[in-house]
């Protein structure tokens, strides 16, 4: 296995060195330095500035120095919005809330969905299953962004008004940054980050449901099914163990792969609920143009891309002893 792993690594490290090239290319497309100085700047303020923030070295300079940061993981590099900050402590900042919501979002979403396809598929056709169909084909027909924009009047404007106390928050209130980790358990996270958590998990169930009941049904129709009912097995053991281990492949394949698009996701909660994750960050470096947070920030996200895609090829081999890495 671990043969087939470095040879997994070694593939893809072409397509990470890509990645990262053509970031830092598109980024150096337009000059920044302009964009940081005033109109009448003299060619004196422009070199100064260029110097400043180290992009008046060659290009392949630049280039070896970010493949330092990322094979380090340092990232030890100025940001050019923070002064005396580095891109890793901005980084290091920036995970828990994003963690925050990500972690919980994928947790709750793979559970409720397996859950209800299990339930669709055994009663298929039926009224509950129908019913299932339908609230699964309303969560995913919807947009995000509506998503966000009812949940934040109805429940963070609304709801508040008509209890008479904040139950959950429209933005996030910056002091609450440094909460210890008992007051975030208690109060911190489901004031902040319940509501965009459940946003999350609604929009991703439409979608998940639906794939994960064609699996079941699918599953459904196997001798094995067959069998394990005539030998008189329980409902709940041939739903829950036989039809479920069959299953694994393709919900470990599902859950794996939606990873980066939970990351992809959160940048529209984080931007709109103000939670200062690396989405949010990330967008705001963008608006910026700071170059060293948008470099090391897609580095980290394509890793995670890279990482989820070798990931599901172990997890094969680990819940189906027929998957051989070779």
């Amino acid at each position: 296995m671990w043969t087939y792993i470095l040879r997994r690594l070694a593939y893809n490290v072409p397509v990470y060195l890509s990645i990262l090239l053509l970031v830092m290319l598109a980024l150096r497309v337009r000059d920044p330095v302009f964009g940081r100085l005033p109109k009448n700047a003299t060619n004196e303020d422009i070199t100064l500035k260029r110097h400043e923030l180290g992009i008046d070295r060659p290009f392949i300079v630049q280039f070896a120095v970010q493949l330092k940061q990322v094979a380090t993981f340092t990232f030890d590099e100025e940001s050019w919005d923070y002064t005396g900050q580095s891109v890793g402590e901005v980084l290091k900042r920036c995970i828990g809330p994003s963690l925050a919501i990500t972690v919980p979002s994928l947790i709750l979403t793979s559970l409720f969905s397996i859950t209800v396809a299990l339930i669709s598929a055994w009663f298929r056709g039926r009224t509950l299953d129908q019913a299932l169909v339908f609230v699964a084909v309303l969560g995913m027909s919807v947009s995000f962004l509506v998503y966000i924009i009812l949940g934040q009047y109805f429940c963070a404007y609304r709801l508040n008004q008509w209890l008479g106390y904040d139950v959950f928050a429209i933005y996030y209130d910056p002091e609450v940054s440094n909460a210890g980790w008992v007051e975030f358990m208690t109060s911190v996270w489901p004031k902040y980050y319940l509501l965009p958590v459940m946003i999350s998990v609604i929009v991703a169930m439409g979608y998940d449901t639906r794939f994960y009941r064609a699996v079941m049904v699918e599953e459904s129709a196997r001798d094995y099914i067959v069998t394990a009912t005539a030998k008189g097995a329980s409902r709940s053991r041939i739903m829950f163990i036989h039809m479920l281990k069959n299953a694994m492949i393709q919900i470990i394949t599902r859950i794996v792969i939606t990873i980066p698009f939970l990351i992809t996701g959160s940048f529209l909660l984080e931007s709109y609920f103000g939670i200062p994750g690396m989405g949010n960050q990330l967008i705001v470096a963008v608006e910026s143009g700071d170059f060293p947070i948008v470099q090391s920030f897609t580095a980290v996200f394509a890793a995670v891309y890279i990482a989820s895609n070798l990931l599901t090829d172990v997890l094969y081999a680990l819940v189906d002893p027929r998957v051989r890495l070779s």
